[in-house]
């Protein structure tokens, strides 16, 4: 004999439903955490490597409180001595998000960019990404205007994609701010 439909039967169900689904989301969060922290910490290791000279120690993440600044890393020499700092940087651009890690070096110099992640546009804004670009050369070793060309500054902003640029630009502003306050 079939069970009798009715509010109670299918409010226990949709519970018991639930409740497995639940059960399974957290047994996959417990076993792919760790996993999912590991790949964050070395890809952000690999993006810092990208961006500061090779050689010398890097401190463990700091904390700021500037605007757009997500957190930062210093690099020093043997002696203790600050060689550059890597600056995780996050800004809005056309599509979301713009997330930058750029090295500064103490005088202000933009040593290099890369991108973390961002949401703009395939083929217009996600050109920011392209490691070889004119673009994303123009960054090394950096320390004009920081405004692009359209603005009255020193960067060449990508073709059909100037919001992106703009955002691009405000975050390595951001990261460079960041490092002139410390540097003080």
């Amino acid at each position: 004999m079939a069970a009798k439909s009715n509010l109670t039967n299918m409010a226990l169900v949709l519970t018991a439903v639930c409740l497995v689904c639940a059960a399974i989301l957290g047994v996959i969060y417990v076993v792919t955490a760790e996993p999912i922290a590991a790949a964050a910490a070395a890809e952000a290791q690999a993006s810092i490597a990208k961006v500061l000279p090779e050689g010398g120690e890097i401190s463990e993440e700091l904390s700021s409180d500037a605007e757009g600044v997500d957190g930062y890393f210093v690099q020093t020499d043997g002696e203790g001595a600050v060689t550059a700092y890597a600056v995780k940087s996050t800004t809005g651009g056309f599509g979301g998000p713009v997330t930058l890690m750029v090295g500064v070096l103490p005088d202000g110099t933009v040593y290099n960019t890369s991108v973390l992640s961002h949401s703009e546009t395939p083929g217009l804004g996600a050109k920011c990404t392209e490691e070889n670009s004119h673009f994303r050369e123009q960054w090394k070793g950096f320390a004009g205007k920081l405004a692009v060309t359209k603005d009255g500054g020193d960067i060449d902003a990508i073709t059909a994609s100037t919001i992106t640029s703009r955002a691009y630009t405000k975050a390595v502003a951001q990261a460079v701010a960041l490092v002139k306050t410390l540097e003080e």
